[in-house]
Formats: structure tokens, sequence, C-alpha cells
């Protein structure tokens, strides 16, 4: 079993992210705790507003938002298991949906973080949600993005293309994927920063096998479990609110689910943000950062 740790100075002068990192153990069945990293910005005294990354993504994401909810709010960015400053397992088997569930629960019961307002894409989304569905009582008001929480009903042709993609590169370019995902142009520095947690190959198997982990058939692992989550979602009765891309192949039309199951997304002010790809918070962060703030301060 070998778990790779990126070396600090991959991180040194990435822009516009001068954010410290924190670290919290979290357990792993295949050996020693794993250490996760995240960032945590702001007032420790005001209620947490979670920002939830996928794939392959990281934190970094975030760093256009961050200072714009920080004057007001405790914002925390993880970076999930494998990816930017966290451990990384080497071998696919110790990964799973479930796994990524795990940690992150631990990560969330360790910081004993309540009233919490979410945001989330992607596999922030997927991942995100089961932390909902799990302790309901911690989460004050949801806002989902670009992501879903599927039961093995199909894909679109979009995630389907980027699965075969994903699986059969030799190299995987996480930078130009994020790139390629965005409506604007990302800066060569931006491009590097996107990829400096993945010196090697080996850095990114949990960047790479993210997307075979999607359930996409009755059958596949988490297909049961995410339907356990949608019964929670399903009586969920505190603001959920839906703030999807008008230019995301991936997920495009993803919204009208929630808002169609989830009691507290009636009545909600949702929207389309327009001129966003699949990483909206590369191409629209001021937009994102004025609806999380008016959210929290709209009830």
């Amino acid at each position: 079993m070998t778990v790779l740790r990126t070396p600090d100075d991959r991180f040194e002068s990435l822009p516009d992210f001068p954010f410290k990192p924190h670290y919290t153990m979290v357990p792993f069945d295949g050996g020693d705790p794993l250490r996760m990293a995240y960032l945590d910005e702001g007032p420790r005294s005001a209620n947490p507003v979670l920002l939830m990354h996928g794939e392959p993504s990281r934190s970094y994401l975030y760093r256009r938002m961050i200072p714009g909810l920080s004057g007001r709010h405790r914002v925390l960015a993880p970076d999930l298991i494998g990816f930017g400053r966290s451990d990384k397992p080497v071998e696919k088997d110790h990964y799973s949906y479930e796994a990524h569930v795990s940690w992150m629960s631990a990560w969330l019961l360790e910081l004993d973080l309540s009233n919490i307002t979410l945001f989330c894409q992607d596999w922030g989304g997927l991942i995100g949600l089961r932390l909902v569905a799990a302790y309901p009582e911690r989460f004050a008001r949801v806002i989902v993005a670009n992501t879903g929480l599927p039961i093995g009903t199909g894909a679109t042709p979009g995630f389907m293309q980027w699965l075969e993609v994903s699986q059969s590169m030799p190299v995987f370019p996480a930078g130009a994927f994020v790139n390629m995902g965005s409506q604007r142009a990302l800066t060569e520095a931006e491009i590097a920063a996107y990829d400096a947690p993945y010196p090697t190959e080996d850095h990114k198997t949990a960047a790479r096998i993210f997307p075979t982990f999607v359930p996409i058939t009755p059958e596949h692992p988490s297909a049961k479990e995410n339907g356990q989550a949608w019964e929670v979602l399903g009586q969920f009765e505190r603001p959920f609110l839906t703030a999807f891309s008008d230019g995301d192949p991936v997920t495009g039309g993803g919204e009208k689910i929630f808002q169609e199951r989830v009691p507290g997304a009636v009545g909600q002010p949702h929207r389309i943000i327009q001129g966003g790809g699949h990483f909206l918070q590369e191409d629209r962060p001021e937009e994102i950062v004025a609806l999380i703030d008016g959210f929290i301060g709209g009830e």
C-alpha cells in the first residue's frame, strides 16, 4: 500500500492563492490515517460556508470566491483525498464513492461543523449531498451547481464522452481539463496551479478514476445509497437553491430534479448562471459570491 504526499514546494507562489492550509487526519482502511487538507478563512465565530470541489479540480477552484465571502463568513474549502494537498493513495482499489463519503464525513465530524451553508459543484455535490442526507441537522441551507445525485438511470452524452476520455488518455492533464471546462481561457500559471499537486501519474489516481464511480446504471456501486439519500432530500425543508450554468454539456438541465423533489427548493430564486461553463467558479466567481451572500441574508 502506497500513499503519496505532494511536496510543499509544488504549492509555492500560486496565482491568487495566499491561503494557509489546515489539516485533519481521517481513517483509512488501507493503513494509517490519511491527511486531509482544507482552507479555513474568515472569523471562526461566524457560521460556516462549505465550498466543495469536484474533479479534477481542488480548493484552488474557489480562490476568487474566498476573499469575497471570508469577511462575513467562516469559509472552508477542503481538498478531497487524492486531490490538492491531501494524501493520495496510489492503488485504485483504495478509492470508491463510499470511501470519499466516509472521509468527508470524518472531516465534518472532527471539525464539528453546524449551521452550514453548502455550495457544491461536480463531485462536490455527489459527495456533499450525501453529507446533507447523513447529517441534515448540520446544514442550514444548500446551493447546488452543475452537479447531481445519480441513482443509475443513465448519463448525458457529455458525461459518457468524459468517461471515455478520462480512462483512455495515457497522461491525465488536470489543468487542461479544468481549462476546457471553463468558458474563459485560464492563464498558463492557473493551469499549472491545477497541475501542481500531481508531479507524476501515480499522484493522479483519484482524479482519473472518479468518473467510473458515478452510478449510471442500477447495478453500479452506490446507486442504492444515493437512492436512500434522495429519500432524505425528499424531506429536506431547509432552503435549497439551484445555480446551474448555461454552458455545461455534462449537467445541463440537472437542476430540474432538485427543484421538483426537494421541499426546500420550492419558491427559491433559482438561477441559471449566464456565461458559465462546467467550472462556473472560474467564469462567474463574483456572481456566485453575491448569490451565496444573498441566499444567506435573504431568510
